[in-house]
């Protein structure tokens, strides 16, 4: 089984950075796809960004309208984990984010495995 642990999470303003960490275990991981989902209150769980294979160690980013331009997702498979680069936050980017994984080539909408989630709030 695969293992995601998620970290960076905290409170930030409007037009501030964070940058979330995903750790894996227990898989292949060049061999899976890696994404970032998130969930706001009273709202369901969407897509935020993942990572499609291109060729051997070779990846595109992939991301939702609502964050193109923003977010930047990258992943370094000699140190088994993923990332999630937040910038210019708006307060509607709070939401509990949730880093998965699946072994395809391209993340399917409810992906194998995820992480507890780390929590991104934005102030006004």
């Amino acid at each position: 089984q695969v293992q995601l642990v998620e970290s960076g999470g905290g409170l930030v303003q409007a037009g501030g950075s964070l940058r979330l960490s995903c750790a894996a275990s227990g898989g292949t991981f060049s061999r899976y796809a890696m994404g970032w989902f998130r969930q706001a209150p009273g709202k369901e769980r969407e897509f935020v960004a993942a990572t499609r294979w291109a060729a051997e160690n070779v990846y595109y980013g992939e991301y939702a309208d609502s964050v193109k331009g923003r977010f930047i997702i990258s992943r370094d498979n000699a140190e088994n984990a993923v990332y999630l680069q937040m910038n210019s936050l708006k307060p509607a980017d709070t939401a509990v984010y949730y880093c998965a994984a699946d072994d395809r080539l391209v993340i399917r909408s409810t992906p194998e495995y995820w992480g507890q989630g780390t929590q991104v709030t934005v102030s006004s």
